[in-house]
């Protein structure tokens, strides 16, 4: 594990170029460029807020606000963004770039990295639209947006540690590929992001415990929405879960490694 955390060190400067390239490649001929980065969480934003904001806006306890709904919505998808681009790059990863693997010699770990930096600057774009769009609202977070860097991270690591795993297995088990985005359909919607929690049945509200997005998400809430610090208690055990996984991830990323070129 070592070895390939040197290996990325040694190839950082062809991480750092292939984002900066990977990010002007995407939008070159486009007229807006970088604008459609943000413009399509946006889009979605504002269809949700306005469909949804006359039934569920009265839900928002503790808020005085007439935007309460389109805040709340903003804050859990900037979270939402994050991890399920990660995630979902990552899955089809290495087998979008099987010729790339079979052609060139550098560290296979570099990818996901590439990937973590798009997904990263993709996500900081779009927190300051949001945050422009917060003052526009006549809502400003307050220092305890100083707290989103390390939310970020447990994002990140959680993300990173699944969506690695799961693109292994996807060069293996093609299946997997299948799978997965209509499992992070039912995640999107098992997580209150669109809705609050406090709107279920109680009865079935314990199943949300199960769902390790809940306490991110809800952190992203709290901090940009309520102006309260994260649960960091909550958040421990998920941090905790994040290292787990990546480490198993990378573990499992080592030992298929050999053998995927081969697979491609």
């Amino acid at each position: 594990m070592f070895g390939m955390l040197s290996a990325a060190w040694r190839y950082r400067f062809f991480i750092f170029s292939s984002i900066k390239t990977e990010l002007q490649t995407k939008f070159i001929r486009s007229k807006l460029g970088g604008l459609w980065m943000i413009l399509h969480p946006l889009s979605q934003v504002l269809i949700f807020a306005f469909v949804l904001s006359a039934v569920l806006s009265a839900k928002l306890p503790g808020i005085d606000n007439q935007y309460a709904y389109a805040i709340y919505l903003m804050s859990g998808t900037l979270g939402w963004s994050l991890f399920a681009e990660i995630v979902n790059r990552c899955l089809t990863l290495f087998i979008d770039n099987g010729n790339l693997l079979k052609k060139l010699v550098f560290p296979k770990i570099a990818l996901p990295l590439i990937v973590t930096g798009s997904a990263l600057v993709n996500n900081t774009l779009l927190f300051a639209a949001i945050l422009a769009i917060f003052g526009a609202l006549g809502h400003m977070p307050g220092v305890e947006v100083f707290w989103l860097p390390a939310l970020m991270i447990v994002n990140i690591a959680l993300a990173l540690g699944l969506g690695l795993a799961l693109g292994v297995l996807n060069v293996f088990m093609r299946d997997i590929g299948q799978i997965v985005p209509v499992i992070m359909q039912f995640l999107f919607w098992f997580t209150p992001i669109v809705y609050m929690a406090n709107i279920i049945p109680e009865e079935y509200r314990n199943w949300l415990e199960f769902n390790p997005l809940i306490p991110i998400i809800t952190g992203y809430q709290n901090i940009l929405l309520y102006n309260h610090a994260p649960d960091w208690a909550g958040l421990g055990v998920i941090a905790l879960i994040a290292m787990i996984l990546l480490a198993f991830a990378l573990l499992l990323f080592r030992k298929a490694s050999p053998e995927m070129v081969d697979q491609l």
